[in-house]
């Protein structure tokens, strides 16, 4: 009751509308463990099948009546972990048999990837070697990637749909490098790619980017039944090229349930709602449904673009090939941040995640709007009124050196016992502002340069909160002149 409305919350990729039939499927579901498969013989086929339209969506060489290989999971971080498990495996097995160290396992992607790729590094031990990414380019490049591959790798992973700006990285680039790179110094590095969000995108609206199967050194995908496969939270999916690609050491079989029963998951027990909710959908859609969902949602995101770039005071960081979502950033953020209107927007009920770029880039802050089914044109429109209504409250405000300097002419006074000055034009009138502002600009650069200088090396001290930066000037302390330090206009205020 006291959360926020989750078709207002546009920081999430997750579904948060389904069909009503759907809603009755899931709670009729509920009581139901997927993982007691003797049991609920139906759910486990349901899921098969789920995973061979998963596959066959993503061009696997499966032949008619042939089973794919791969599992459900809680989402794609429980997918990304099975795969990147598989890899490593595989890569140790390979070691051993070639007589070689199997010890220090590595693994490269961009610097832009979900911190579940993190887990999965520190938590199994894998070195993560991490593309960085720089100014207007905000994906892993594939030549510095390849570059970073030896002998040790176990995989390079590729996003299909940045998390920061929804861009598709160029998977057929890297499949294309690596091959050559493979056959040069004797190799066998794969690629993993991950689709959490663009694998229910890309198929039905991008047919023409080759990032899937198709390509020869892509050996398993995972993709999140619980975005744009357009499922409540709690279903993922990881499918692999064949058999050959994970290794049967992997799976268990159990028996003490009333069967035997294969089982390759990080966890055991699992609601069987979610797959039946995920079969459902697909079934209920097919190629067509999903088409014109995905289609409508890349529509949405364009208008909502065009309105957000024509106010005049945002640069565009999203694609208009990428997942459905808008990714912007302030042309002029020197008397307000991105964090500042994420935090206006509130007030009206939406939530905006306002975020810094991974490194190299983390000095681009930028604001995301992910477009779902359940956002329509008329709460784009919405979105852009209050998003002006924000703007327009910060530029009211006085800037922010004002507001400092306020406050700095307000301490003066009171320790002089003089009246206070209530508005900015009355501060600006004051002999201490000129003091402040103009004298301490100019002479305070000569004091920084004896030492006396408030501040580190003559910078002011900056406290990073969320992005946002607080000066602390301390009207209280004085200089080995017996001074006040002086207010600078170059200290991060202005």
């Amino acid at each position: 009751m006291l959360d926020g409305n989750p078709r207002l919350n546009l920081a999430s990729f997750v579904t948060t509308w389904m069909e009503p039939e759907c809603d009755k499927l899931i709670m009729a579901a509920l009581n139901k463990n997927y993982i007691d498969m003797d049991e609920y013989p139906i759910t486990t086929e349901l899921q098969d099948r789920c995973v061979n339209m998963v596959a066959r969506l993503f061009n696997a060489p499966i032949g008619e009546g042939e089973q794919a290989v791969g599992a459900g999971t809680v989402g794609s971080s429980e997918a990304i972990m099975l795969a990147g498990l598989a890899f490593k495996r595989k890569w140790q097995l390979e070691r051993k048999a070639a007589g070689k160290p199997w010890d220090k396992p590595n693994m490269v992607t961009g610097a832009n990837v979900q911190v579940c790729w993190e887990k999965f590094a520190r938590y199994f031990e894998v070195e993560l070697r991490e593309v960085t990414l720089k100014e207007d380019y905000y994906v892993m490049d594939p030549h510095r990637a390849v570059e970073l591959v030896d002998e040790n790798t176990i995989c390079v992973c590729a996003i299909l749909g940045s998390t920061y700006n929804g861009e598709f990285e160029d998977v057929q680039l890297l499949n294309d490098l690596l091959e050559k790179k493979n056959q040069e110094l004797g190799l066998n590095v794969p690629i993993h790619v991950d689709a959490a969000s663009g694998g229910f995108v890309v198929p039905f609206i991008y047919p023409d980017i080759v990032w899937d199967f198709r390509l020869p050194l892509v050996k398993s995908i995972n993709v999140s039944g619980h975005k744009y496969g357009l499922v409540y939270a709690g279903i993922g999916w990881v499918v692999w090229r064949n058999k050959e690609d994970l290794p049967e050491e992997l799976i268990f079989h159990v028996n003490y349930l009333g069967a035997d029963q294969p089982t390759f998951t990080l966890n055991f027990s699992k609601g069987a709602s979610q797959v039946i909710a995920q079969y459902y959908q697909l079934i209920r859609l097919g190629f067509n449904g999903y088409k014109s969902i995905m289609t409508n949602c890349a529509m949405n995101a364009k208008i909502l673009t065009q309105a957000i770039e024509n106010l005049g005071r945002f640069k565009i960081l999203s694609k208009e090939v990428g997942v459905p979502l808008v990714a912007f950033s302030l042309l002029d953020s020197s008397n307000y941040t991105e964090f500042d209107i994420s935090d206006g927007l509130r007030r009206y009920g939406w939530t905006v995640p306002a975020y810094t770029m991974a490194p190299d880039a983390q000095h681009v802050t930028l604001l995301r709007v992910v477009v779902r089914e359940d956002f329509s044109r008329s709460l784009a429109n919405r979105l852009v009124t209050d998003i002006k209504r924000v703007l327009d409250h910060f530029d009211a405000r006085p800037p922010k050196l004002i507001e400092v300097v306020t406050a700095a002419v307000a301490q003066e006074n009171r320790e002089a016992n003089l009246d206070l000055p209530t508005t900015p034009d009355a501060v600006k009138a004051t002999a201490a502002f000129n003091d402040i502002v103009v004298e301490g600009h100019h002479g305070g650069k000569k004091k920084q340069q004896h030492g006396h200088g408030h501040g580190h090396h003559g910078r002011s001290h900056s406290h990073s909160h969320h992005g946002r930066s607080h000066s602390h000037h301390h009207s209280h302390s004085k200089d080995n002149h017996g001074k006040k330090p002086a207010l600078h206009k170059m200290n991060g205020v202005c």
